[in-house]
């Protein structure tokens, strides 16, 4: 393992039970009956527990957007040309698309990276380049890529946060962008929790039934000719992953050692939040599922992760747009532990 990986692993720490007491007592005070707030209670006090302090704001807000190619796309897995990956990449670098209009709405800044789209890019100011390679091989033939290429996307993820926690980060959301990362984050889904492909695979960009038949083929076809061992996250990640899912993982990863809360997407974010958990179990607890994605590996996921999505909105566009809503619900939940009054503040009487 990589040290710079290796010293982040060793650096995230348990929740802060002090904090989350605190934050639970505070609820317990505020000018409502107790509880009557629901899940928005649980959410504020989870997020005293990541943070490790009361006193919360999640003001500079940011949603990593990674982009990445697939070779398995040869297969015939997408209803959509590999082409879009790098075309929707200069879409989000315009402000076109739908991560950035809800982006914008919670006033969160888009980091846009490039972890390995085919043809890559010129310089541009907004783009982060964090390249692995020109894509990942076909996973239906062999590894998608090197054990050290996994590691390496996982440090760019890594690298990704850090950069960002230096301009003022209090809350992260993940997003991806990637002809062929449902096929993927499918494969890696059953690789990790030993379910069958045919339960955990959707239809992704909206294949028809015949596509989705073949679709569940070619995962097969990968796993057997692969056999990535699910007792190591790096050689699941490597056999049958993308580069955007290891950088993910890494966000992950960086963002749970530096006390900040981790906003999850849908289906590709869920993949690299197994990646990430596996090779850190403490990290899972600064993971927020933002919503419950169409795609049906996805609930698996979240039941394997052991976490309660915020919405069930039906969404499975990826990008982030998902975490953004999530981060509105998170900032409209730490608000009101923070901002509402207690009873003996505003002179109400309590319950009897």
């Amino acid at each position: 393992m990589d040290d710079h990986v290796s010293r982040i692993l060793k650096a995230i720490k348990p929740l802060d039970e002090a904090a989350m007491q605190a934050a639970r007592s505070r609820q317990d005070s505020l000018t409502k009956p107790q509880g009557s707030l629901g899940r928005l209670e649980e959410l504020a006090i989870r997020i005293a527990g990541i943070k490790g302090e009361m006193s919360l704001a999640l003001e500079h807000k940011a949603i990593v957007t990674m982009a990445a190619d697939h070779g398995v796309v040869a297969e015939g897995v997408s209803a959509y040309p590999q082409e879009v990956t790098r075309q929707m990449v200069y879409n989000f670098l315009q402000g076109g698309a739908g991560i950035n209009v809800l982006a914008g709405h919670i006033g969160a800044r888009v980091i846009v990276v490039d972890m390995g789209v085919v043809s890559g890019f010129e310089p541009h100011a907004e783009l982060v380049c964090k390249m692995i390679d020109f894509g990942t091989r076909n996973m239906a033939r062999g590894p998608a890529m090197t054990r050290q290429q996994a590691i390496d996307t996982i440090r760019a993820g890594i690298e990704i946060v850090e950069a960002e926690v230096a301009r003022g980060l209090d809350v992260i959301g993940t997003g991806d962008m990637g002809i062929g990362n449902t096929t993927a984050s499918a494969a890696i889904c059953a690789a990790i929790t030993g379910e069958p492909v045919e339960k955990v695979t959707g239809r992704g960009t909206g294949v028809n039934d015949e596509q989705l038949a073949h679709k569940v083929g070619v995962i097969q076809q990968a796993l057997a000719a692969n056999q990535p061992d699910p007792r190591d996250l790096l050689d699941v990640l490597a056999k049958v992953g993308g580069f955007e899912i290891g950088g993910l993982a890494g966000v992950m990863l960086g963002a749970a050692a530096h006390r900040v809360p981790v906003m999850l997407d849908g289906f590709i974010s869920g993949a690299a939040a197994l990646i990430a958990a596996g090779l850190s179990p403490v990290a899972k607890d600064y993971f927020i599922a933002a919503h419950h994605s169409a795609e049906p590996g996805h609930g698996i996921m979240l039941e394997y992760l052991g976490l309660t999505p915020l919405l069930d909105l039906k969404m499975r566009l990826g990008e982030g747009t998902g975490a953004a809503l999530g981060i509105f619900l998170a900032e409209a939940a730490v608000k009101l532990l923070t901002h509402m009054a207690t009873f003996d503040e505003a002179g109400v009487s309590k319950q009897d």
